[in-house]
């Protein structure tokens, strides 16, 4: 029986409403949210299209690299292991400089000249991970228009994590990736952090450092560390009124370089200016590249820095593992906590905490 029926006009009388939601649509059971499980990941068949040069398995492959997880770890070993035979038939480019010079500006000119030559050029752009949030701005793919546009490019911002030397601490085993997908030609842009990047000399054939005039007393400011590390010194942006005073800084960085010791045996660095704005002073750069590689390769230093690189990877990576071993054991965890309770408490030294952590250890053995 309807209520409301016999019941005078009024605006308290309410019809009764239609049975819908609030668009109309008519909906079941909602569904519980599952996570989506990951596809089985076959190796075999990445590694082919990474060496078919598919940049999206190419990206792919080096997600996986830097992945922390323990899972993705194995299977970009297993990943690399296949890779491996494919690899080191790239000129490897270190690219360093004080933040302000023109890296990504330089990177985008000489890398653009080098695809319009038939180059297959790879870009790992590093940059820096905020020490208060861990995040990173990944911002070079924005600032190299010209270059990603290239098919025969790719450019991979990464994150330094943390990492000191300016790199990733997976760039190395990106590298090779990148060079089994066929590019010939691999720019490791550094974040620019002064002379604790010169790890990246460590994974390259060619070191290159960019320097800029105008910046006040740019060759005391220079450090003599990283400038004997350097193959060849480009002073950039050398356009406009600043040629002349580009010109004048090259030929004091060359009577520089003349006193120190030679960064590669066989080869005396050089200085050269260069305009990315007005695309001048690239060619020289390519030419004294390909010139060094050709004196290198005749005295046999070539293989020998390769070689040694991949030793000090090595021991670096053995280095790792014993900090992950340690503190990945969680009564051992627990033990450095309490002893820098104890440390800031004034109840001990930091060195009598060591050895009380180390002395410990050895008498649970």
């Amino acid at each position: 029986m309807d209520k409301n029926k016999g019941m005078p006009e009024s605006a308290l009388f309410v019809m009764d409403g239609v049975e819908a939601t609030h668009d109309g649509m008519q909906y079941g059971t909602p569904k519980k949210f599952r996570k989506k499980k990951a596809d089985n990941l076959n190796i075999q068949e990445l590694a082919r299209e990474v060496r078919a040069s598919s940049r999206t398995q190419l990206s792919k492959a080096i997600t996986l690299i830097e992945s922390s997880n323990a899972t993705h770890k194995a299977h970009a070993q297993e990943l690399l292991q296949e890779l491996l035979p494919h690899t080191g038939n790239s000129v490897r480019i270190g690219i360093t400089g004080v933040p302000g010079a023109g890296k990504s500006s330089f990177i985008e000119a000489f890398g653009t000249m080098l695809c319009e030559m038939g180059k297959k050029v790879a870009v790992l752009a590093i940059d820096p991970s905020s020490s208060l949030s861990g995040g990173s701005i990944l911002g070079d793919k924005t600032r190299m228009e010209e270059l990603v546009k290239k098919p025969n490019a790719f450019v991979r911002p990464s994150p330094s994590a943390g990492t000191l030397g300016g790199v990733h601490k997976k760039t190395r085993e990106t590298m090779l990736v990148c060079e089994a997908a066929g590019y010939d030609v691999i720019l490791i842009e550094t974040v620019g952090v002064g002379q604790s990047e010169t790890y990246v000399r460590g994974m390259v054939d060619f070191f290159l450092l960019l320097v800029l005039t105008g910046a006040g007393d740019e060759l005391q400011g220079m450090k003599k560390g990283i400038m004997e590390l350097a193959d060849a010194i480009v002073v950039h942006k050398a356009d406009g009124d600043n040629v002349r005073l580009a010109k004048k800084t090259v030929s004091e960085y060359k009577q520089i370089l003349h006193f120190l010791q030679p960064a590669t045996p066989g080869w005396m660095s050089t200085a050269m200016p260069v305009s990315s704005w007005e695309k001048r002073g690239l060619d020289k750069v390519w030419s004294t590249i390909g010139e060094f590689r050709q004196i290198v390769e005749a005295n046999n230093y070539w293989s020998i820095r390769r070689q040694n690189q991949t030793r000090d990877w090595f021991q670096s990576m053995i280095t790792d593992h014993l900090i992950d071993m340690f503190y990945g054991n969680p009564e051992r965890k627990a033990q450095v906590q309490l002893l820098e309770r104890q440390i800031l408490n004034g109840q001990l030294t930091v060195t009598q905490g060591v050895d009380r952590l180390f002395s410990d250890e050895q008498s649970q053995k």
